[in-house]
Parts: C-alpha cells; sequence; structure tokens
C-alpha cells in the first residue's frame, strides 16, 4: 500500500491558477502511472489527467486538458498538477492515485487518500 498526500489547494478567484502536489512513499509510486482525479460535492469522482512512470506520456480529459498540466519528479516522488484558468465548476476535492493505464479512467489502484480542496470563487 502506497501512502500519498495530496497538497496545494485553496481559495483562488476565477480565473486564477493553483499548483497541486502528490507526494507518495515507496518504490512502486515512482515505477507507477499516477493520476489525478476530484470529486465536486454531489457528483462523482472524475478523472482529470495522468502520466506515465518513465516515458511521462500524459493523458488528459476532454474538459481539462486546455487548463491543466500534469508533471512528475521520480527522484522526488512527487507528482504536480497545474491548474490555469480556474473556473468555479472545478472547484472539488483533488486527489492522487496509481493507475493501471494512463488512457482507461477508472483504472486507479489504490484506495483514496485524503486529497486536497479547491475552491474557486466567481
Amino acid at each position: 500500500q502506497v501512502h500519498v498526500v495530496e497538497s496545494g489547494g485553496g481559495l483562488v478567484q476565477a480565473g486564477g491558477s493553483l499548483r497541486l502536489s502528490c507526494t507518495a512513499s515507496g518504490r512502486a509510486f515512482s515505477s507507477s502511472s499516477v493520476g489525478w482525479f476530484r470529486q465536486a460535492p454531489g457528483k462523482q469522482r472524475e478523472f482529470v489527467a495522468a502520466i506515465t512512470a518513465i516515458k511521462k506520456n500524459t493523458f488528459y480529459s476532454d474538459s481539462m486538458r486546455d487548463r491543466c498540466t500534469i508533471s512528475r519528479d521520480n527522484d522526488q516522488n512527487t507528482i504536480d498538477l497545474q491548474l490555469h484558468h480556474l473556473k468555479p465548476e472545478d472547484t472539488a476535492v483533488y486527489y492522487c492515485n496509481k493507475m493501471r493505464s494512463i488512457y482507461v479512467s477508472d483504472s486507479y489502484l489504490d484506495e483514496w487518500g485524503q486529497g486536497t480542496q479547491v475552491t474557486v470563487s466567481s
């Protein structure tokens, strides 16, 4: 079991930016594909973006493709999600998780962490 900690969330005005970080323990994390997901109040958790371990190939949801960038530092065991041009509908708790395939949005592998809250005001 890999323990992950998400951070970097906060309150931001519409149009603003945030950089979220996912830090994990365990060697298996640095050799795994990892994705970011989010869950808005009253809605199901949804896929946002993912990145493979070695080649760092990326894949994004249609809704966030032009407004976020995922990156990783395997030496530091961190996966970052830079959010741009935020909208009120981006308000959600954001989570990271290992994934079997970055192209299969529900292929997460571990239990969810605490997540980090992103709130976008209009």
